[in-house]
């Protein structure tokens, strides 16, 4: 029988606050998203996008779900050697302006990191946690004459500025260790969106 789950979780917290939780970019991830925050309301203060333990998936989910919050711009580039490198653009009709932090610790992986990165590299959100996994990167099977297989990297992603996640990883704004409870890196991101939110009124 065919198993289904829904990877996107909402909850509403104080202060219109709104936390998503996302655990893996499947097909039909983005727009789980974001009908889940348009059913939310608009009077939103701020979001925290939970990617801690989410292992990625298929990068045209995740690059939908940065743009959720992107006006169009880049989201991640894909370098093949030998080859004109191939930009995953945002559509451009994200929220741009609501207040945004990001939760990842190491098990953040893969299309979760390109998320993240992306939303840091265009200065769209704080990133709180700890380093990511560091898997950013394309392989392929190759079948050798006595029937072993050899795994090769063909090509690897890149963030908007430039920078190389494979075997690195990315470097949170706001460091909190996995070695505390996860409510306290919750505790920390509500700190940090309170700052951004009392910021943003006072820019307005």
């Amino acid at each position: 029988a065919e198993l289904r789950s829904n990877p996107v979780q909402l909850k509403k917290l104080k202060n219109e606050i709104v936390l998503i939780s996302i655990s893996e970019f499947t097909r039909g991830t983005a727009r789980s998203m974001r009908s889940a925050l348009a059913a939310s309301g608009a009077e939103r203060s701020g979001v925290i996008l939970d990617l801690r333990g989410n292992p990625g998936g298929l990068l045209v989910e995740a690059t939908d779900v940065a743009g959720a919050f992107l006006n169009g711009g880049a989201v991640v580039e894909f370098y093949k050697p030998g080859t004109s490198p191939e930009i995953f653009n945002a559509t451009g009709d994200g929220d741009s302006i609501t207040p945004l932090v990001v939760l990842v610790d190491r098990g953040t992986a893969s299309a979760a990191e390109i998320v993240a990165a992306a939303l840091q590299d265009r200065n769209r959100a704080v990133i709180v946690g700890e380093r990511t996994f560091g898997k950013a990167a394309v392989q392929d099977l190759t079948e050798l004459s006595n029937g072993a297989e050899i795994e090769l990297t063909i090509g690897y992603y890149l963030t908007p500025s430039g920078k190389r996640l494979e075997g690195q990883g990315l470097e949170p704004d706001i460091l909190v260790s996995s070695n505390e409870s996860k409510s306290v890196a919750e505790t920390r991101a509500l700190q940090v969106l309170k700052g951004l939110v009392a910021s943003s009124g006072a820019r307005g």
